[in-house]
């Protein structure tokens, strides 16, 4: 008798499952420490906690969520074209940036289609390839961790679908020059998903090229600066011509009506956003000059900063501050990573300060 477990798409079956950052439960249970003594900066998240405006405006909409929102949540569409400057026909949403990525899966990729994905980079654009039955096809990043551009042009086929860049990068934090963008873009025909996820934290954002080219796709997201990463806003600027398409197969209702209030108060919050930013630069500048004298850390626009602490393990490391009640991120689950890297959150002042001085000990014994 055939079991249901066969009816499972073979494409699955190789996927490795994506690996989140360990909790502040599972830590306190775990390791039996108390849950305020624990410091989380292994999933990037806003350490402000969010928008006073966001919580009162989720506190006001509690009593219409047996509603459905709005189709699209076209106003909050409607604000975030105001926020990158673009028209609404250029704006799509998503349950989070990899709801976008999920609907753009089902719009393009096919099986025996190839997306072409630098790493070590963020690892849920390659599960979603290969459950679309795609074929992933990654590129080793430079040793610097910036993306080889000809090595990516080299790869590309004519099943090529998609190219995969990610600006700043998850875990190295760098961004892609836009020239190197550029000459991507304009050796394929394939889409390129530009993911800015950051780039409210870099010196730049490469939205304005999608005026340029009908290839690239800038996805964005509300989870980072905006403090609403519990809530799941993704969206995208995108060429006008694919936004029909986007439509047909994006799912209905994607954003909640809590999470379209929130977002509308978060994008008003501009005072809370400086904050945010303004907290990133100077812990990120405060990580650097207080780790640099004891391992190698790399140069970072986004909210995290990565550091080798080789000749140590970074499993070693990271195990080390868990048992001080400190979440950090090993590396070592994101392909082409090694085994002494790890990515730390730009946290608040104190919890900075912890970090380097906990950091600071492991590395001397």
């Amino acid at each position: 008798m055939t079991h249901a477990k066969e009816f499972i798409k073979a494409s699955i079956k190789g996927i490795k499952e994506y690996v989140p950052g360990k909790s502040t439960e599972e830590i306190a249970v775990g390791y039996g420490i108390e849950s305020g003594n624990i410091i989380k900066l292994g999933s990037n998240e806003n350490p402000l906690g969010p928008s006073p405006m966001a919580v009162e405006a989720v506190h006001n909409m509690a009593g219409t969520i047996s509603v459905y929102p709005s189709v699209d949540a076209a106003e909050l569409k409607r604000a975030l074209a105001d926020y990158v400057g673009y028209p609404e026909d250029n704006v799509v949403l998503g349950a989070g940036m990899d709801g976008v990525v999920d609907t753009l899966m089902r719009l393009f990729v096919q099986p025996g289609t190839d997306v072409i994905i630098p790493t070590p980079t963020f690892s849920y654009f390659g599960i979603a390839v290969g459950s679309a039955g795609g074929v992933p096809v990654y590129v080793k990043r430079q040793p610097d961790y910036s993306v080889d551009t000809d090595s990516v042009i080299s790869a590309l086929s004519d099943s090529t679908r998609f190219i995969y860049l990610v600006s700043p990068n998850n875990p190295s934090g760098n961004t892609v020059p836009e020239a190197d963008v550029r000459k991507i873009v304009e050796s394929t025909r394939a889409l390129v998903f530009l993911d800015e996820a950051y780039v409210e934290f870099a010196n730049r954002s490469l939205t304005g090229l999608v005026t340029e080219y009908d290839n690239l796709i800038v996805g964005r997201t509300m989870s980072k600066a905006m403090g609403l990463a519990g809530l799941r806003v993704g969206y995208a600027v995108v060429p006008q011509w694919i936004i029909g398409q986007y439509m047909k197969v994006t799912t209905p209702f994607a954003i909640s009506r809590i999470s379209v209030a929130a977002g509308l108060a978060a994008l008003q919050d501009t005072d809370y956003r400086k904050r945010t930013i303004e907290n990133v630069l100077t812990g990120r500048q405060f990580l650097s000059d207080g780790l640099s004298g004891h391992c190698r850390v790399f140069p970072s626009e986004a909210n995290f900063i990565m550091i080798d602490v080789s000749p140590k393990k970074s499993k070693d490391v990271t195990e080390a501050l868990l048992e001080l009640g400190i979440i950090v991120r090993d590396c070592t689950s994101f392909r082409d990573a090694g085994e002494s890297l790890i990515r730390i959150t730009v946290g608040t002042p104190t919890q900075n300060t912890r970090l380097v001085d906990a950091i600071t000990r492991i590395l001397q014994l």
